[in-house]
């Protein structure tokens, strides 16, 4: 008999807010992440599932290239086959890495995520990255693949076409982008036959990407948000002297001593009320339980948005250098800071 239970201090999943979508359909509104950065064991993302769903998240976002969905499965598995939580009260996300992107490559890559984790549909799968460039796990940040592309649309629309069909057959509910820009995503709007339910992108304080942010809402897009505490525990390779820290913030330290809680849950409140969806990670039962405290509880006042809105420093923290495709640039000419697609 499976030994997991609802636990007693956790948070009644009605009280976490509903994002509706769309297509009418309604996502919880705070997940778990599932990426353990190279620094966390399978077993210990797939024991914090359990946990997670034990306390009162339904959604669990995950992703093929993080290595792990085998043992979310087991987990998944457990927690269902026990009776207290049903499969339509979950919501799981999964995502398509860059190195299936050809279209004969998405199902198969979908049906093995499926598989993995032991599920008959998704209620979410995305495009993890709009090309199809990837890199060894674990690789330094100077690493660069000899087969690496700019964003050509025709290829991407090949991709999403097939992510379509997925929608088509059942296998998922929905479908959504991931690390995009305003250029690129107009682009999908303009030519997708099925639109994107969600584009997730990185959202905390210190980069709030107003303008993207605005322009995914007011395309009907729900914005889910990761980093929203700031990713202390993403790969060194992500990491530069330059980079600002959320939860040191004083803005966000001053109201974290006013409500007497962590700075990150200060994080995650504005995350929730500002509308975003955050999937936070963590492996420590009393932070993922905080977190989604956090998200039911009471909410920030007026001026503590306001004064948090105050403090966007524009510090991207994932900034995809491995991605790269020919000498000579940056990760700025990945994120179409001009306006416009990066060319070749």
């Amino acid at each position: 008999m499976s030994g997991f239970m609802i636990a007693a201090d956790g948070v009644d999943p009605e009280r976490v807010p509903q994002r509706v979508l769309h297509t009418g359909s309604r996502m919880p509104g705070i997940g778990l992440g599932t990426f353990g950065s190279d620094r966390f064991k399978d077993e210990e993302i797939a024991e914090a599932v359990k946990g997670a769903i034990s306390v009162g998240y339904r959604h669990i976002d995950c992703a093929s290239v993080y290595g792990n969905e085998k043992h979310i499965g087991c987990s998944l598995k457990e927690v269902m086959s026990s009776g207290p939580v049903r499969r339509e009260e979950l919501w799981i996300t999964s995502k398509l890495w860059n190195d299936k992107h050809k279209p004969e490559d998405v199902m198969p890559a979908c049906k093995q995520s499926l598989a993995d984790l032991q599920l008959d549909y998704l209620d979410l799968y995305l495009v993890h990255w709009p090309f199809p460039n990837f890199h060894a796990k674990g690789c330094d940040v100077d690493s660069r693949s000899p087969d690496a592309k700019p964003y050509i649309h025709e290829d991407y629309m090949k991709t999403w076409r097939e992510m379509e069909k997925l929608v088509d057959k059942g296998l998922v509910r929905h479908i959504g982008s991931s690390n995009m820009t305003i250029p690129k995503l107009e682009l999908l709007l303009r030519d997708a036959k099925i639109k994107p339910a969600c584009n997730e992108m990185e959202l905390h304080p210190h980069f709030q990407q107003k303008e993207f942010f605005d322009f995914v809402v007011g395309n009907g897009i729900a914005p889910i948000g990761f980093c929203p505490i700031g990713s202390p525990t993403r790969p060194d390779r992500d990491k530069t002297p330059e980079d600002t820290v959320d939860i040191e913030d004083p803005v966000i330290r001053g109201i974290a001593a006013r409500l007497n809680v962590h700075p990150a849950v200060v994080c995650v409140k504005w995350a929730v009320q500002r509308g975003q969806t955050p999937i936070p990670f963590s492996v420590h039962r009393n932070e993922y339980l905080s977190n989604i405290t956090a998200a039911a509880s009471d909410p920030l006042s007026d001026d503590d948005m306001r004064r948090i809105a105050a403090i966007d420093r524009n510090n991207r923290l994932i900034k995809g250098q491995v991605f790269l495709w020919k000498e000579g640039q940056t990760w700025h000419d990945l994120w179409d800071e001009a306006g416009v697609i990066t060319p070749a």
